[in-house]
């Protein structure tokens, strides 16, 4: 496990922006209303108290990039954490060019921007539900298709992204989710790694969970490491998970989480009272969150 770290903004061969890797910087928030209006953070920072660092949207293949949503992410003090999903579009096309316009549109207009941009690419690729993942789409070909994405980014000079490389949490039964290391682009075209994994019962905890995944991201590299999308059910005991999320967040030295808060699969709102109250909590051990 890794404790603590030093405070860094520092410069990193896959992209030009300081955000801070200090542990423990990130509290970010999924709302569905995003990208277009503003009201589910709103809605989300009135209920809990809590400002968040991060706001992420998912945004389709061929979608442009959301110049006003980002800056109005910025004025309210935080980082737009973009997921760029190519659902059913061919990877290794991507790889080869054949996108290169859209690629190049998007790139330009996050240059344009200024301001850090989190972009994450076809993330979960370890799992099976997602076109471009696994038995869908070869590790080799989607490896590729990131190089490619952030070669061109760089050619164009577009410095003020943050690569996020998002797996899922490892499941070994009977290999259903396989560790992450045929996906590994390589230290130069990673800035972050995203983990994503949830609380779907009421006995999850936090190392059963992440231990295993940040176990094998770790055998591939230092960057810093973000929980990118989470949250617990059932809502009876989230305020335990909440904490438990929090203690693990700091045992770990992690970046940080954004936690779903929306419908899904399951319910994973934050809505209770005392799951309001254990969010706010947790928040307090983060810098600059609470009001």
């Amino acid at each position: 496990m890794q404790g603590g770290g030093n405070a860094k903004r520092a410069m990193h061969p896959a992209g030009g922006t300081s955000l801070s890797t200090t542990p423990g910087s990130y509290l970010g928030v999924y709302t569905p209303e995003g990208p277009v209006p503003y009201a589910g953070v709103t809605a989300f920072t009135r209920a809990t108290g809590v400002r968040p660092k991060l706001v992420v949207y998912y945004s389709g293949w061929l979608e442009p990039f959301r110049t006003g949503f980002a800056t109005t992410v910025a004025n309210h003090g935080a980082v737009p954490l973009v997921q760029i999903d190519p659902t059913d579009v061919s990877i290794s096309a991507i790889a080869d060019g054949r996108y290169d316009a859209y690629l190049t549109s998007y790139a330009r207009a996050v240059r344009a921007y200024r301001d850090p941009v989190i972009l994450s690419f076809g993330h979960e690729m370890n799992g099976t539900w997602y076109s471009w993942g696994y038995q869908h789409t070869s590790p080799v070909v989607f490896v590729a298709a990131w190089r490619h994405i952030v070669t061109l980014f760089r050619a164009l000079g577009t410095r003020n992204v943050t690569w996020l490389w998002t797996i899922t949490i490892i499941k070994t039964q009977h290999g259903k989710i396989p560790g992450p290391s045929p996906w590994w682009p390589g230290s130069s075209y990673v800035t972050w790694v995203g983990i994503d994994g949830y609380y779907l019962e009421p006995s999850s905890q936090f190392v059963p969970i992440f231990g295993p995944t940040i176990a094998a991201a770790r055998e591939l590299t230092g960057d810093p490491i973000l929980i990118a999308e989470t949250s617990a059910i059932p809502a009876a005991v989230q305020p335990e998970k909440i904490a438990n999320l929090f203690a693990g967040i700091h045992t770990y030295g992690l970046l940080g989480f954004v936690w779903f808060d929306d419908v899904a699969s399951h319910d994973y709102r934050l809505r209770s009272p005392a799951a309001i109250a254990a969010f706010r909590q947790g928040a307090k051990t983060y810098s600059g969150l609470t009001r």
